[in-house]
C-alpha cells in the first residue's frame, strides 16, 4: 500500500492566521429600520402581571434564527 503524504503548509503571518480563526465563527445580521421599531412592545396589554417586553415579530425573528443556525 502506497500512502500519499499530506501536504504541509508553512505559516508566515501568524497574526492574520489567529485573527482568521477568531473571525471564523462571527455572523453579521442586518435588520430593516421598520423591524427594529416594532421590536419592543411598550403599550399595556390590559391583563394582570408584567407586560410583554418583546413583540410577536421579535419573538418570531429569534425563533427563525435559532432554527436556521
Amino acid at each position: 500500500m502506497d500512502k500519499k503524504k499530506k501536504q504541509r503548509y508553512k505559516l508566515k503571518n501568524w497574526s492574520n492566521y489567529n485573527q482568521a480563526l477568531i473571525n471564523r465563527g462571527s455572523l453579521t445580521l442586518w435588520f430593516e429600520e421598520s423591524m427594529i421599531k416594532q421590536w419592543h412592545q411598550p403599550e399595556k396589554t390590559g391583563y394582570r402581571g408584567s407586560p410583554m417586553t418583546y413583540s410577536d415579530t421579535a419573538i418570531q425573528c429569534a425563533l427563525t434564527l435559532r432554527e436556521t443556525l
